[in-house]
């Protein structure tokens, strides 16, 4: 008798997440003990040695909750059950900036891939499904973002890799049951504070009322599509901003004037960017002022970008240059 659906489901996913890598590679599964997570080490176990593929895990006690360090040994102690090798709780200290989400999977990472340097890992997989892809487009959309945000989560980002973009967070819980896996709830998954949790008991449930279902995955799927459309402008983008770049960074208006918008933006973007520019302030507001040095040109003055970057237009060029000297 074959495994469960849920469970068949996952493992396939989990094999073709993991196709490219070479045998003997290490793989490791950041695991909360969550049905997300825990159905995704579950499987990676079984999944693993038939590719040839070594596979641990990783655990991360953010303290923010009584009993925190209890649950991540037990996390360690499931790992010893399926097989995974190495096994370790890492412990950090979440900070406040960003709001506590942010912080919150800021340390994460910060602590996840220091930790799969160490151990050589050549992949760590991330729990998140196709029910978390839709709640980020959301969010996004809501924040008026535009195309490679609304892209959502990528599948493979560095080191790191999600295998469950295209499976319902549903069918995690489906397999955990099948496979005798008691999953953790997480207090703030139901915690209205947060607005991921808004998204996912509010306003997912009143889309799915008045639209009818399948409206989780046609945002996943819209996600999917926009990846598709950024990709392709990022990759136009890269051959014009090398084209157009004079002495340092600054660009020829004339080159410019050309291009399509989303192009254009995606250009002046590198250019502050390599300028110094705060990747993390730069927003869409900066890049339009800065765009209409090119569209609208009046004389205007110095425009400013976070970071202590000014562009101003002259004979024909945008200059990107340090305020703070």
């Amino acid at each position: 008798m074959g495994p469960h659906p849920a469970v068949a489901e996952i493992r396939r996913a989990v094999r073709l997440s993991l196709a490219d890598l070479p045998q003997g590679a290490l793989v490791l599964v950041a695991c909360s003990g969550g049905g997300d997570s825990l159905a995704l080490a579950a499987c990676l176990a079984f999944t693993a040695p038939r590719q040839g593929l070594r596979a641990g895990l990783l655990t991360v006690d953010h303290g923010l909750q009584e009993g925190s360090r209890e649950r991540a040994e037990e996390v360690v102690g499931l790992a010893s059950r399926f097989g995974l090798t190495p096994a370790e709780a890492l412990t950090v200290t979440v900070g406040k900036a960003g709001g506590p989400e942010a912080a919150a999977r800021e340390a994460r990472y910060a602590a996840l891939s220091p930790a799969a340097r160490r151990l050589g890992a050549s992949a760590v997989l991330l729990g998140h499904t196709r029910d978390d892809q839709a709640e980020t487009v959301l969010l996004r959309l809501a924040r008026g973002s535009g195309t490679r945000s609304l892209a959502g989560m990528p599948a493979a980002w560095g080191i790191y890799r999600r295998p469950l973009l295209g499976v319902a967070r549903e069918t995690t819980r489906r397999a955990c049951e099948a496979l005798g896996l008691a999953p953790w709830d997480d207090p703030h998954n139901a915690d209205s504070a947060y607005a991921r949790v808004r998204v996912r008991h509010d306003v997912l449930p009143v889309l799915e009322g008045a639209l009818g279902p399948g409206v989780t995955e046609a945002l996943a799927r819209t996600a999917g599509l926009c990846r598709d459309d950024a990709d392709a402008l990022d990759d136009w983008a890269d051959e014009v901003y090398a084209r157009l770049r004079g002495i340092g960074v600054d660009l020829t208006v004339e080159g410019l004037k050309e291009l399509p918008a989303a192009v254009r933006r995606r250009v002046i973007q590198r250019a502050a960017l390599a300028a110094g520019a705060t990747a993390s302030a730069l927003a869409a507001v900066h890049i339009e002022q800065v765009d209409r040095l090119v569209t609208e040109w009046r004389g205007q003055r110095l425009v400013e970008l976070p970071g202590g970057v000014g562009v101003v237009r002259r004979y024909g060029t945008l200059i990107f240059a340090s305020t703070l000297s």
